[in-house]
């Protein structure tokens, strides 16, 4: 059974939360403060993280910093803090989504299923399809990708610039961020050459499919993969 903590210490919130999360068929573990949980989350790591940011003795901010050292499992950070530097450091640190309180239960497991169905282990090694990318297909052993059955001729820059925005829709990416996860040396590349390499691919994507604009810039942030709106 696929298992989901739950880091909140408004009870009423959490209470509503875990009943609307059993119903589904998940398992589920709450905790109130953020070290309790970091602690359970580094020793067994769950399914998901439904992790608020205002928390005792340690914020959710710095409970995700600290669990990323440690696993990689999707992370849905909770709060009533809606401003655009929570937001954004939030993903950056590597939060698969970020929901503004209040929000409506329904709405919350809806996120739940698509976070998990788009991380689920077989959306990630080999050749396999993007969840959230209709037609999307990703060889990473031989740094090949095709849109629709048609190959894109990738550089191998511009397949992990793509292999890294594609698995993770909607999240911002700073040009930075996206040196340290695309490429494994970064010696020849700078930042600014990720605005060349997202031209090429902006290009290559819509010969394929013109109408879509799959890459959404952020001003002043970076880049965010944008899924088709029936996907």
């Amino acid at each position: 059974m696929t298992r989901i903590v739950i880091v909140e210490d408004e009870i009423d919130i959490a209470s509503v939360v875990q009943d609307y999360l059993r119903h589904t068929g998940y398992e589920t573990e709450h905790f109130t403060d953020g070290q309790s949980a970091l602690e359970s989350i580094v020793a067994a790591p769950p399914d998901l993280t439904l992790l608020d940011i205002m928390l005792p003795r340690l914020d959710g901010i710095e409970v995700l910093r600290r669990a990323r050292e440690h696993t990689a499992h999707p992370i849905i950070m909770l709060t009533a803090r809606i401003e655009e530097v929570d937001r954004l450091l939030g993903l950056e640190l590597g939060a698969d989504d970020y929901v503004c309180k209040p929000f409506s239960p329904r709405e919350l497991v809806a996120r739940v299923r698509a976070v998990l169905r788009r991380t689920a282990p077989g959306n990630v090694p080999g050749q396999a399809p993007q969840g959230d990318a209709p037609g999307l297909v990703l060889d990473d052993v031989h740094w090949r990708a095709s849109l629709e059955g048609t190959p894109l001729n990738l550089t191998r820059r511009e397949f992990g610039l793509l292999q890294v925005l594609s698995r993770h829709p909607g999240r911002i990416f700073s040009r930075a961020r996206l040196l340290e996860l695309a490429y494994d040396d970064t010696v020849d590349v700078t930042e600014r050459a990720i605005d060349s390499h997202v031209k090429n691919l902006r290009r290559k994507l819509g010969a394929v499919s013109p109408s879509h604009d799959w890459i959404r810039s952020v001003y002043g942030v970076g880049f965010a993969w944008e899924a088709p709106p029936h996907a």
